[in-house]
């Protein structure tokens, strides 16, 4: 069985959601392959907050940057349920990074 493409409505549909939330204007939405990456920073050189993994026509797995390397996490649902869980419990994720000059600058930081 041949796996759900994305397409440009499942980036809307996130983009919508991510924009309930001022707070969140940073972050945006890009689709790569089977994933829905959720990044910010300059396009250069951005930094990734999350990813949304399709893994059925209508559930999502939420993935999360660690070391390097993407982890998956036991957190599957819809878009809608696996961005509220992203922002509800694990929020720390969304926040910006350039208030942090490290990812940025020379190692002095």
């Amino acid at each position: 069985m041949a796996k759900p493409q994305i397409d440009r409505i499942d980036v809307h549909i996130v983009k919508q959601l991510l924009a309930r939330h001022e707070e969140l204007k940073h972050v945006r939405v890009r689709k790569y392959g089977d994933l829905l990456i959720l990044e910010s920073g300059p396009s250069d050189n951005p930094w990734p907050h999350a990813r949304l993994r399709r893994e059925t026509v209508q559930y999502w797995r939420l993935e999360m940057p660690s070391h390097g390397r993407w982890e998956r996490t036991p957190f599957r649902g819809t878009d809608e349920q696996v961005i509220n869980i992203l922002i509800h419990d694990f929020g720390w994720m969304l926040a910006p990074v350039l208030d942090y000059p490290a990812r940025f600058s020379d190692r002095k930081y």
